[in-house]
């Protein structure tokens, strides 16, 4: 047996092996035109499917060239500025009301929508003792991996798990989609006592609450949340809650989908996707981006102090010296993302009854800002704009949610939208997706191994 010290050297020489013969010559990606990431060289995304669950704007042909515009998201067709300003001018809220619409390709009438919304919360239950012996077993500080975990286990109590035909996967759908956020706040109360050593409070979830109600119901201590922070959060959830076929776990979902496997290895393996601090992850890492910033910048208001801050991103000289500004730019928007738009225009009413109006300024100072600055020191193909994410970790600071939340959260909207295309897969598609690799191996002779 060798000992850890061999262990780890030994590991270090397998991996220095690696990285050393797994490198591509970066050049046979243009000779045999192959796009990497699937996007060719101006971000367009490679066409791999056809969906009626979204769609995304953000070009539009003119004189038979296309150009940028501003960005428009369609749910089932219908504008998201639409599908937002209606419950919003009703004061009333809309997660419940958009999660339908998703799944049946229709708005529903006041009784569907109240149907549904009993639907929900009848399925608003873990097994018995599934918090004792599941989620508390074995608490961690990353709840994307608890919650990945619990939805496995899940499996194991469902007598028809295996079941791809469309009421059952629908069944599965609505019972994720409703035990996620407790999924979620169990699994960081469990890893807040365990490994934090703080209080532990496991709070029920009120069947006459919304979504975005019970989640802070379920979060804080004492139950409390104002009417402004659970409707903030539930636009928060709307916004996320769907965008396209081709982001990287919706695709996921499509993928694992066609192999024919049951929806909770789906579900988790599109978790396993959203998790990628380039995909859901990017709003924790515009949080900590602005806390650097508020440490190396002496006057926020000066805007050649931050200005010369966020060319120091850029130059790879702050923060992570990855070079980028977190929260600018989107693989697909160029001019505007729609979500972030509307988002802002609550930020800003949550942010004066937070008493936090100057944290606001500043995420307004850098979102005018930032594009100019990356023009200037970048050569780009698009425009840059800000994204959903560069607001969204600022709204969720200001409810109080810990950043161990802040991408379970995405889970929680984005189930929706993942169920959509899952269904959508099985009644559209009877074939598995398997795209091409092309292989730039040289043939070798085998030499025997007393010869090596």
């Amino acid at each position: 047996m060798i000992s850890k010290n061999c262990f780890e050297d030994s590991v270090m020489r397998f991996a220095d092996d690696c990285q050393k013969n797994g490198v591509i010559d970066a050049e046979l990606y243009p000779k045999y035109d192959v796009q990497r990431g699937l996007r060719d060289k101006n971000g367009n995304g490679v066409l791999a499917g056809l969906t009626k669950v979204s769609r995304i704007e953000s070009n539009k042909i003119v004189d038979g060239k296309k150009v940028p515009c501003e960005g428009r998201l369609f749910y089932r067709g219908y504008d998201i500025h639409d599908l937002v300003s209606g419950p919003v001018k009703e004061h009333r809220f809309a997660y419940e009301e958009i999660a339908y619409l998703l799944l049946f390709s229709k708005l529903p009438t006041p009784q569907q929508l109240e149907d549904f919304k009993n639907t929900l919360a009848y399925s608003r239950t873990l097994p018995t003792n599934f918090v004792r012996d599941v989620i508390m077993k074995a608490p961690s500080k990353d709840i994307m991996n608890t919650l990945s975990r619990s939805i496995l286990t899940l499996a194991s109590y469902d007598t028809k798990a295996d079941d791809i035909s469309i009421p059952n996967v629908l069944r599965q759908c609505l019972m994720l989609i409703s035990v996620f956020p407790m999924l979620s706040v169990y699994g960081y109360h469990a890893y807040n006592h365990y490994e934090c050593d703080d209080s532990m409070y496991i709070h029920r979830p009120d069947e006459n609450l919304s979504t975005a109600e019970n989640l802070l119901r379920l979060l804080r201590p004492d139950m409390k949340y104002s009417p402004l922070e659970a409707h903030v959060l539930d636009l928060a959830l709307v916004l996320h809650m769907e965008h396209g076929g081709g982001n990287n776990s919706t695709f996921t979902t499509h993928v694992v989908t066609s192999s024919g496997t049951d929806t909770y290895a789906t579900i988790t393996s599109a978790l396993s996707s959203l998790k990628g601090p380039k995909h859901g992850g990017a709003n924790i890492k515009v949080v900590q981006m602005m806390n650097d910033l508020k440490e190396h910048v002496k006057d926020l208001k000066d805007e050649d102090e931050v200005k010369d801050y966020l060319k120091k991103l850029l130059h790879k000289e702050a923060f992570d010296k990855k070079g980028l500004i977190y929260g600018m730019g989107h693989a697909v928007y160029s001019k505007s993302d729609p979500r972030a738009e509307i988002f802002k225009r609550f930020v800003k009413q949550l942010s004066q009854e937070k008493n936090r109006i100057d944290d606001f300024n500043l995420y307004s100072m850098i979102e005018t800002m930032a594009p100019e600055v990356i023009a200037e020191e970048r050569r780009i193909y698009k425009g840059v704009s800000a994204n959903v994410d560069f607001y969204s970790g600022f709204v969720y600071s200001m409810l109080d949610i810990p950043v161990e939340l802040f991408t379970p959260i995405f889970a929680i909207a984005r189930i929706v939208g993942w169920s959509a295309h899952r269904i959508e897969e099985l009644i559209n598609v009877d074939k598995i997706i398997r795209p091409a690799y092309m292989s730039v191996i040289d043939n070798a002779e085998y030499i025997p191994l007393n010869q090596r």
